[in-house]
């Protein structure tokens, strides 16, 4: 016996020792870092999912609209608010379900054994019960109960849709943003090239001089170092255009190294003009913006909330009933059993009226309510909300016409300004410091004009994503007279 009981309890033993290595458990010092068994099945999981591609042309020069056509086939988060969409769609048929009756197959199955007193003896009487019947419940009024479950299905649907509209225009705005960061990423080095150029010939010139007895070795010196500078300004430009390369194909869901061509900011229009005034901004604002019409989504779910809270006031009334056969096997003592079959049915009408729980009627009441006027102020919070955001989108878009045009201005001085300084310097006019400041400043310009013409770009992005211009069909274009130009808003 003694030693049978020391085998259970090392059975025991093993199997809680067992049970502890196999469950997962907290890290068991706060001091480093810690990887548990779990951990690593989680890694095999990710790895069975590959990370999910599409073919691009890599030689193929691709458009904005083409991009961002890409990028919505393709982004998970579209396919996140698609799915999510479809959900709530579902969530409508359930809410209306209720409006049915509820039909159930049931077979109920028992056999007993007892014993029953007749007269002064008992008697042992086996019993056996096969049933299949068909139930069926029906609520037929409820005051608005399922009716204001559907208003809120349905609300809730309207903001799936809603929000599904706002994942595509803030993935177009991203695609746009990108792009137009990658453009001004791609101006930059092309500028810096230019100016690594220009360095180069100063250099030249200036050692040629020096062969000829015409300058001196610090002339050659300030020229090399600004060559040397140009250089390193390259460098900084082709790194910071690889990171804008692949933020771009984030965005279109892309792996970040994946080759493809864009078009040259050269290629695109620029605005010279506001097309609307401030207040046409903001209303069109008011009508499209997808998140402040999912509010007013949100106060028709809150009063259909109301509606269910309500109706908790009012009695219902429902219907259930059951129909079908009964078979049964009946013997008494050890007399010969029989066999019997009959219909079985009951049907019932219930009257269900709560008269007291203990005020959850009164406080349901009073939070849907409490919850509908939140939502309402929410409206008013997000409407201050947009109209701040146009307003600031209106005033960067001016701000950035003013200073493309400045720039453009600066571009075009700067560059007569440095042709001038060389063609001085080599009538021995002007010193070699006068040619290295001008060419600077040429750069500089360059600089600025790139990014001047990309900010113009993105400011009018941004104006469009304010105002939800980015989801909109574009409306026809107005006839105009010959010879007649409009100021046009140009939205990506």
């Amino acid at each position: 016996m003694a030693k049978s009981s020391t085998t259970v309890a090392i059975a025991i033993l093993a199997t809680a020792c067992c049970a502890r290595a196999l469950a997962q458990s907290a890290p068991p010092a706060p001091d480093k870092v810690w990887h548990s068994k779990a951990e690593s099945g989680l890694d095999h999981a990710l790895a069975a999912r590959p990370e999910a591609k599409y073919d691009i042309d890599a030689a193929k020069v691709y458009t904005l609209a083409e991009l961002i056509d890409l990028a919505e086939q393709h982004n998970p988060e579209t396919r996140v608010a698609w799915q999510e969409a479809k959900a709530r769609a579902e969530s409508v048929g359930i809410a209306k379900s209720a409006f049915y009756p509820t039909l159930t197959a049931v077979a109920l199955a028992a056999t007993v054994r007892e014993a029953t007193l007749l007269s002064q003896y008992f008697a042992r009487v086996t019993e056996g019960l096969f049933i299949p019947t068909l139930h069926v419940d029906y609520l037929v009024f409820d005051w608005g109960g399922r009716s204001g479950a559907v208003d809120v299905a349905k609300a809730n649907l309207l903001v799936a849709d809603l929000n599904f509209n706002d994942t595509h225009r803030k993935l177009i705005f991203d695609v746009s943003s990108g792009y137009y960061r990658l453009l001004n990423a791609k101006g930059q080095r092309q500028a810096a090239e230019v100016s690594l150029k220009n360095a180069q010939a100063v250099e030249e010139d200036a050692q040629s001089r020096l062969d000829n007895g015409l300058a001196t070795k610090p002339d050659v010196l300030e020229a090399t170092a600004a060559r040397t500078q140009a250089d390193y300004d390259l460098q900084a430009a082709v790194g910071a255009e690889d990171i804008a390369h692949g933020n771009l194909a984030t965005v279109m869901g892309l792996p970040p190294e994946t080759e493809f061509q864009v078009q040259d900011i050269h290629d695109l229009p620029t605005p010279t003009a506001m097309a609307d005034s401030i207040d046409k901004e903001i209303d069109r604002a008011f009508a499209q913006r997808p998140e402040l019409m999912e509010q007013v989504a949100r106060v028709r779910a809150a009063q259909g909330a109301l509606k269910q809270a309500h109706s908790a006031y009012i009695p219902t009334i429902g219907f259930s009933g059951d129909g079908g056969l009964a078979r049964g096997y009946g013997q008494l003592n050890l007399y010969p059993g029989t066999y019997a079959q009959g219909e079985y049915w009951s049907v019932g009408l219930q009257m269900k009226w709560t008269l007291f729980d203990g005020g959850r009627r009164e406080r349901e009441v009073a939070q849907a309510k409490a919850e509908k006027r939140a939502v309402e102020a929410g409206i008013d919070a997000l409407r201050d909300q947009i109209g701040n955001e146009v307003w600031t989108a209106y005033s960067n878009m001016k701000t950035a016409l003013r200073q493309q045009q400045a720039a453009a201005a600066l571009l075009e001085a700067s560059s007569q300004s440095y042709d001038a300084a060389r063609e001085s310097y080599n009538y021995g006019i002007r010193n070699q410091l006068d040619v290295i400041s001008a060419q600077k400043t040429l750069a500089q310009a360059l600089s600025e004009d790139v990014l001047a013409r990309t900010q113009l770009l993105l400011q009018v992005a941004d104006l469009a994503f304010r105002t939800g211009d980015l989801i909109q069909k574009a409306p026809p274009a107005p006839a105009q007279a010959p010879n007649q130009t409009q100021p046009q808003k140009v939205v990506p």
